[in-house]
């Protein structure tokens, strides 16, 4: 039952010809109803590479994409790390997750650097503010003034997190706001979610590991339908598929105009085909902790966008999650 941080600890296990090894526990407070979530499930993959990459010129997480095959259950795991190619900018590698001999998941990582460093603003072009052309900050509350809100029942890590959803971004899901569409509408901004996140326990901060948790906490797109476009759906699991992650920029030191164990989420859903849909997210640093601190002019501008995910996810009930969660892992 640990934070974030201590939960994806691994260890290296015995050396293979053919692949380095870790291994480690699946901490069962980090569940989706009885299954891991899947981004922590990824941060374990992740971490394993920072493991691996820790004596490398390329230390730095850039790119990460994992299909899920199987569910994973809190229990013993394995995971084998191959190098593809070592390039002058970039480490390809691969990453699988096994379980009892069972390939859980596979994925493929990029790591490069993803430094602050003056050689870095050297490498090539970045957009930020104060150029109009930047995307800024999606989210409309300040964390000082945000209303913290139950997540979702069946987020069995809510004990280890506070969440304040923006209720600005949730009113657009409204079936009368301007974003809905008809017959002359070009495009459609499809339905969002917004949110501050605060880590409960003061050890969790911020890392490229927490990122790939972080990055697949929100509320998917069928859950803000409103009920007259979902007559059918019950108490429903999401379950990834396929989760892409690019961490964006480096993650800013804790200061005065950024926190250490908080962030900004944004989501977005456009698509729906027989229960296969996508969620877009945007993980931000943020200017202080839920509750805390106060709104001062310009703190917008400051925040930077860390990591953006894209994923494809499944509607599957919840009984058939608790049921796998439960099972002996089948091949």
């Amino acid at each position: 039952m640990a934070p974030l941080l201590q939960a994806v600890n691994i260890k290296l296990s015995s050396p293979k010809a053919e692949y380095t090894s870790y291994a480690g526990e699946i901490d069962p407070d980090w569940l989706v109803g009885a299954v891991p979530n899947g981004g922590y499930i990824l941060a374990l993959l992740v971490n394993a590479c920072i493991q691996y990459q820790s004596t490398s010129s390329h230390r730095d997480p850039i790119h990460v994409t994992a299909h899920y095959l199987t569910t994973s259950v809190p229990s013993h795991f394995e995971i084998r790390v191959r190098i593809v190619k070592t390039g002058h900018t970039f480490t390809n590698l691969t990453t699988e997750l096994y379980q009892r001999e069972t390939l859980i998941i596979t994925a493929h990582q990029i790591f490069g650097n993803n430094s602050a460093s003056p050689q870095a603003s050297t490498r090539g072009l970045t957009l930020a503010p104060p150029s109009s052309y930047a995307r800024r900050l999606p989210l409309y509350t300040h964390p000082s003034t945000a209303v913290v809100r139950p997540g979702r029942s069946v987020w069995k890590f809510q004990s280890h997190i506070t969440i304040a959803p923006d209720p600005q971004i949730l009113a657009k899901n409204a079936p009368d706001h301007p974003n809905r569409t008809s017959a002359p509408t070009i495009g459609g901004e499809g339905l969002e979610w917004g949110a501050w996140l605060t880590f409960q326990n003061k050890s969790d901060k911020i890392t490229p590991t927490s990122l790939a948790f972080l990055a697949d906490v929100f509320k998917h797109m069928p859950g803000l339908m409103p009920p007259s476009e979902r007559p059918s759906l019950g108490r429903s699991w999401f379950p990834t598929i396929v989760l892409s992650l690019e961490f964006k920029a480096p993650i800013p030191s804790s200061s005065a105009t950024h926190a250490r164990r908080t962030v900004g989420l944004y989501s977005s859903g456009k698509f729906l085909n027989d229960g296969r849909h996508d969620g877009y997210v945007e993980v931000w640093t943020a200017p202080c902790d839920i509750g805390e601190g106060k709104e001062i002019p310009g703190w917008r501008e400051k925040q930077v966008c860390i990591a953006v995910a894209k994923q494809m996810a499944s509607i599957i009930p919840i009984e058939v999650n608790m049921k796998r969660g439960k099972n002996e892992i089948k091949l």
